[in-house]
């Protein structure tokens, strides 16, 4: 906790000094308030005593009442607002972080647990300052303060008020020793559930197509139940807080008032008045005494759950990212990808995925890649936007290792297009415009054009606020292949150097699949492209086509001479070909 509290900037800082100074005023009020009672009393008891008497001590208890309920609503607002500004700046730092978190480090979390982190624990942070700020500094002072008036009145009330202290302390230290684990818990238990709410609202369509409705349901349920009862149990220990808290200042009352009651009867008739005063007066400190110990018991209820979401912020904050930024802008070479004898395995992954692959791409060609699924083919290009870092050897863009570019200007310069079609909630002109080149975004006739030569002008058209047209999460109101060719267009329009397509034709129909690659290669002639795909008709006209087996390459060349030369490849294309179709080629 006290390493996210040093992340307070000097303005929250300031205003935190404000509040222990409004702080210190108001114990100073309150405080005084049974000194004017005092008073009050002394006089009610003299013989003599003018209304006029009593008015002035009972003004200046009401000036006290007012001023401290002031300085209370003045701290309060401080203690807010200083909640409020850090956990904005704590949820901005976590947001970052996550950003620019790779591969391997989101593995490390779940999504469920990483949106957890961001919203509800930072809650937890935030409520901790928000109410800490008002109980932890005013509890230790309002406490010492009012020992240091009571000091020397009575033994017998001094004692009665140390044993309501003592069981006091004992009864938080049992309950916070019961419920800490039970705390620590309800965060891992909400993860969970949002991760079983997330699950069934993205496959709702798998769901109900399997009829798995009920199955969802009892999974849902047994979460909810799990986290609900944890609630319940943790929500009956700090039940008891307030009955208990309640029996122990009654009878410290009491307790004082029956020693009074005894003193009085023993003293003489000049002492009694003096006793009576005391006890009305010690009454008062003795129940502030109690109730500083009383609001730190808030603490004690906010504080472990706070502080298990404190370091679970933390951990995502100090975890260290795997791929660190370069320095480079540009190399010396223009729209070339290079691999130099390059093996890769996943973190924690014994085998290696890849293993020795070597080839170059010149700008303008299109190289692709083929082969059965799981041999490789996809991560040979996630290697290229660095979603992971070789293993062994170098991956190259323009001569240079991507390892020393800017990740900025590594992605400047290169157009990706993921095997699942990825929409984001807006219009359609939002998405296909979604990136940028240099820092500047791109024009709407180009969006347009770009639309258009993916093959999308035709659906995008027929949409009621066509090319302003919204598209909900995930694009769910619009079918696979439309997304893949708005997906498609997003890359065209940022007209990169390199472009990566990771089997992105796979949901569209031939005709659309012909067409679409007929535009692109006119607007693809100066960049390079390189293609993984499962269907021969997709790169049989590319300029290399490499087979990837087993993380290696088993053969290399043009669609002719690879069906002559290389023999699963052939098995490929007789897979999707007629027999005649390939021994013409």
């Amino acid at each position: 906790m006290l390493k996210l509290l040093k992340k307070l900037n000097k303005k929250e800082i300031i205003f935190i000094l404000i509040s222990i100074c409004f702080i210190t005023l108001q114990v100073y009020l309150d405080l005084k308030i049974p000194d004017y009672m005092t008073e009050i009393t002394t006089y009610v008891q003299t013989e003599g005593t003018q209304i006029k008497d009593i008015l002035n001590p009972g003004s200046k208890m009401l000036l006290c009442a007012l001023g401290s309920l002031a300085s209370s609503v003045l701290v309060g607002y401080l203690a807010s607002y200083i909640a409020a500004s850090f956990s904005k700046k704590l949820r901005r730092d976590v947001y970052t972080k996550i950003s620019s978190f790779g591969a391997e480090e989101i593995k490390n979390f779940s999504t469920s647990s990483l949106i957890t982190r961001t919203t509800n624990d930072i809650t937890q942070v935030a409520t901790l300052i928000s109410m800490g700020l008002q109980v932890i500094i005013k509890a230790p002072i309002m406490a010492t303060w009012a020992i240091t008036k009571i000091a020397g009145k009575s033994i017998q009330w001094s004692f009665a008020t140390s044993v309501a202290v003592v069981i006091l302390l004992v009864m938080i230290a049992v309950i916070v020793l019961v419920a800490l684990p039970k705390f620590k818990k309800i965060q891992w238990l909400t993860d969970n559930l949002n991760r079983i709410t997330r699950e069934n609202l993205t496959g709702i369509r798998v769901v109900r197509a399997y009829n798995a409705e009920s199955y969802q349901e009892n999974k849902f349920e047994q979460a909810n139940e799990e986290l609900t009862s944890t609630h319940l149990f943790t929500g009956k220990i700090m039940a008891l807080m307030s009955p208990v808290m309640n029996i122990i200042m009654q009878g410290l009352n009491l307790s004082i008032y029956f020693i009074g009651a005894y003193l009085i009867n023993e003293a003489n008739m000049l002492d009694r008045i003096t006793i009576f005063s005391d006890m009305v007066v010690f009454s008062s400190y003795a129940m502030q005494v109690v109730m500083s110990f009383m609001m730190l018991t808030i603490i004690f209820i906010i504080y472990p759950r706070s502080s298990v979401a404190a370091k679970r912020v933390l951990e995502v904050l100090e975890t260290k990212n795997s791929m660190s930024d370069g320095t480079k802008e540009e190399g010396k070479e223009k729209g070339t990808v290079e691999f130099k004898n390059v093996s890769f395995k996943y973190p924690d992954a014994e085998e290696y995925m890849l293993q020795n692959i070597t080839f170059k791409a010149n700008k303008g060609e299109t190289v692709a890649f083929i082969g059965r699924t799981g041999s490789g083919k996809s991560t040979i290009i996630n290697l290229i936007p660095r979603f992971y870092d070789a293993t062994e050897g170098e991956v190259l863009v323009d001569g240079i290792n991507v390892k020393e570019y800017k990740l900025e200007k590594l992605y400047d310069k290169l157009g990706y297009i993921s095997q699942k079609a990825i929409m984001f909630k807006g219009t359609i002109l939002d998405n296909v415009g979604l990136g940028t080149k240099n820092g500047k975004k791109v024009k709407k006739s180009d969006l347009i054009e770009a639309i258009e030569v993916a093959q999308g002008k035709e659906f995008v058209e027929k949409m009621p606020d066509k090319y302003n047209a919204m598209l909900a999460e995930a694009g769910t109101n619009i079918s696979g292949g439309q997304k893949q060719r708005l997906s498609i267009a997003r890359a065209i329009a940022k007209n990169p150097e390199i472009y990566i397509f990771d089997d992105s034709f796979s949901a569209l129909d031939y005709k659309t699949d012909y067409l679409l690659r007929k535009e692109l290669r006119n607007k693809t002639k100066e960049a390079t492209v390189l293609i993984v795909a499962q269907r021969i008709g997709t790169i049989k006209n590319a300029d290399k086509i490499f087979v990837i087996e087993d993380g290696k390459i088993i053969g290399n060349g043009t669609h002719k001479e690879l069906i002559k030369n290389c023999k699963a490849y052939k098995e490929i294309a007789l897979s999707q070909l007629s027999k005649e179709e390939v021994e013409n080629e």
